[in-house]
């Protein structure tokens, strides 16, 4: 056991790209608490059986994602840690994504009736594809024998790529100009999102470049490998949800292309020839993360009245190889 315990200076930050993800982070703070997803309700009584089957179910998938993230993926992450700066804003993750999963819950208390929410949680703790992808990341969490950089990969594609089979839905809705209060979560998911990918994937390129170019290799050829799988379960999860609305061949499109963005926030090449011009542009236009315009007194939008907050991207992080003079 140490004599001495290491209080964290922030006035002394050794990777200044902590010091911006934490204040980026506390200033896009939001709750669910403050966004009205009852006035939601007559959009909602305006769906069909499958629609809504749909929306309960995606957002039931949302949530067991989220789980996952906040009870093992920050947990294993904070295991190789190089800064204490570092475990602090994994720590902000973690409880946003618990944020996150509760306010699927908020969504679902809104629209559903108690016994669609508990048929809805017993889907999401018992399918089959939806369980393939949950616990095959929560394994590579909870197995310390696993490469701490290949638990990086892991979170990344779930932060950038498994969630948005589900998040096709709530945008679609958006760009129709339905389930507004409910995008405006999702929307406000997002943006945590893509903070935590381009962090995470920045923490995984300054690992990855520590090692010799046949283990960088290694990393890479295991990495597509591991995305060509992940894909195949989420295919089959993407027919099983969207087969009855006649969505199926547009969410793997959206899908594609943000599995090419989770390699990106990787620093790797896109696999997929998917782009943001093949994405349905409804879809598209809705993913902005930009904050919306409500007043803060009365609906607290996704803006929070704490700034004027925009997303990180993969080019606001500059990774130097440390053998470099």
């Amino acid at each position: 056991m140490a004599k001495n315990y290491k209080a964290i200076n922030w006035n002394q930050v050794s990777d200044a790209i902590d010091k911006a993800t934490w204040e980026k982070l506390t200033e896009q703070f939001w709750l669910d608490t403050r966004i009205p997803v009852s006035n939601d309700l007559g959009d909602w009584r305006t769906l069909d059986s499958d629609h809504q089957w749909l929306v309960g179910h995606v957002f039931g998938g949302l949530t067991l994602l989220d789980t996952v993230q906040s009870e093992q993926g920050m947990a294993a992450l904070r295991k190789n840690v190089v800064t204490q700066h570092e475990t602090a804003v994994l720590n902000n993750i973690q409880f946003m994504e618990s944020v996150h999963a509760k306010s699927y819950s908020t969504i679902f208390s809104t629209l559903n009736t108690p016994e669609e929410i508990d048929e809805i949680f017993t889907w999401s703790d018992s399918e089959e594809f939806l369980q393939n992808k949950a616990v095959r990341i929560a394994g590579m969490y909870m197995d310390d024998s696993v490469d701490p950089l290949k638990k990086k990969v892991a979170n990344v594609f779930l932060e950038t790529f498994l969630f948005y089979s589900g998040f096709f839905t709530p945008l679609y809705y958006l760009g129709h100009n339905k389930l507004n209060n409910v995008a405006e979560i999702i929307k406000l998911i997002l943006r945590d999102e893509s903070v935590h990918g381009t962090y995470i994937g920045y923490k995984f390129q300054i690992g990855l470049k520590q090692l010799s170019e046949k283990k960088q290799q290694d990393m890479k050829d295991w990495m597509y490998n591991f995305l060509y799988e992940l894909y195949d379960n989420e295919e089959k999860y993407t027919h099983l949800l969207y087969d009855q609305v006649g969505w199926t061949e547009e969410v793997l499109t959206f899908i594609r292309y943000n599995a090419n963005k989770a390699l990106m926030n990787l620093g790797q090449d896109p696999l997929f020839p998917d782009s943001a011009a093949d994405v349905n542009p409804i879809v598209m236009n809705g993913i902005s993360t930009s904050t919306a315009n409500h007043d803060f007194f009365s609906q607290v939008g996704n803006g929070y009245r704490l700034g004027e907050v925009e997303a990180m991207e993969p080019g606001d992080y500059n990774i130097k190889d440390p053998n470099e003079k």
